[in-house]
């Protein structure tokens, strides 16, 4: 996505913008001066991925079923509130 910004907003913004084109969030800057198109800010590599993948510790632990996940809620509730909760 293309970010247009004004001269005197691309200045108060310098820090952000280069953020936001080297993250990726924005592809590109232009920076323009009485509305007209005068500069372009891209980064210079690619952004970098984070590395992060979905389903890295698949198969890794056993299944854990909604009944299993809340059987402990009571016991727990009555530690906080100090009460049983039946």
């Amino acid at each position: 996505m293309t970010l247009p910004v004004n001269m005197l907003e691309a200045k108060t913004n310098l820090s952000k913008l280069v953020q936001q084109v080297e993250s990726g969030a924005e592809t590109e800057v232009i920076i323009a001066r009485g509305g007209r198109p005068v500069a372009r800010l891209v980064p210079l590599q690619e952004p970098r991925q984070s590395g992060k993948r979905l389903g890295l510790l698949e198969g890794r632990f056993p299944d854990l079923d909604l009944a299993l996940f809340n059987g402990d809620d009571q016991e727990i509730a009555s530690l906080f509130l100090g009460r049983d909760q039946s």
